[in-house]
C-alpha cells in the first residue's frame, strides 16, 4: 500500500472513530466567547458589553434539540446578551461567570444521571481544558489556542462565531442517523 493510501486509510478511520463518539452524544456543551462568538469583545461609549452571535449556530442547536440532544452553555463570563441568547435559543442549562468549568459541569447536570462519555464539549481557550480533558467528545474551533487544538479528537473547519457549533450540531445528527428527518421539513416543495 503507497504511504498516500495509507494516509488516506488513516484519515478515514480516524473520520469514523470520530463520527461513532458524536453517534454517542446526549449532550452538548458549548463555551461561549471564541465558540458561539468570534472570541472579541464589544463595549459601546456607555460600557455595554455587545456580542454577535451566528444565525446559522442558532437554527443547528435548535435543529439538534429538536433530535433529543440537550444543548448547554458553560461560560467563563457573565453577560446579559448570553442569557437572552440562550432563551432564545431554548437552551435552559446555562452557567455563567465560572472559570471552573468542570465543577460547573457537574453542577449543572447534577443528578440528571449523565455519564461524561456522553458529553461533547466545544472549547477554544485553557479553562476549556478541565471538561475537555474528561468528556467524551472534545471538540475545538481552529481559532482556539494551541494545546486546547491538541487536545481535541475533532477541530472544526469554520471558526468560533463563524458556523463552526452548527457545524457540530449538523454532524452529530448525520452520525445518530437525525440529520435527514431535522433538514426534510426544508425540503418540502407546494
Amino acid at each position: 500500500m503507497s504511504s498516500k493510501h495509507k494516509e488516506q486509510s488513516e484519515a478515514q478511520k480516524q473520520q469514523a472513530h470520530i463520527d461513532q463518539k458524536l453517534a454517542q452524544v446526549r449532550h452538548l456543551v458549548l463555551d461561549v466567547d471564541g465558540v458561539l462568538t468570534d472570541g472579541r469583545l464589544y463595549f459601546d461609549n456607555s460600557g455595554n458589553e455587545l456580542k454577535t452571535f451566528s444565525t446559522l449556530d442558532g437554527h443547528g442547536i435548535k435543529m439538534l434539540q429538536k433530535s433529543g440532544v440537550q444543548v448547554a452553555i458553560i461560560t467563563g463570563r457573565r453577560s446579559s446578551v448570553v442569557e437572552r441568547r440562550a432563551h432564545d435559543l431554548g437552551v435552559h442549562k446555562l452557567i455563567q461567570g465560572r472559570e471552573d468549568k468542570f465543577t460547573a459541569l457537574r453542577e449543572l447536570f447534577g443528578d440528571d444521571g449523565y455519564r461524561l462519555e456522553d458529553i461533547a464539549y466545544v472549547g477554544d481557550d485553557y479553562p476549556d481544558l478541565l471538561v475537555m480533558n474528561r468528556v467524551g467528545c472534545p471538540i475545538s474551533v481552529p481559532n482556539a489556542a494551541p494545546p486546547v487544538r491538541e487536545r481535541a479528537i475533532w477541530v472544526t473547519e469554520a471558526r468560533g462565531g463563524e458556523g463552526a457549533v452548527r457545524e457540530v450540531c449538523d454532524r452529530i445528527m448525520k452520525a445518530q442517523g437525525t440529520f435527514d428527518a431535522a433538514l426534510a421539513p426544508y425540503l418540502q416543495t407546494v
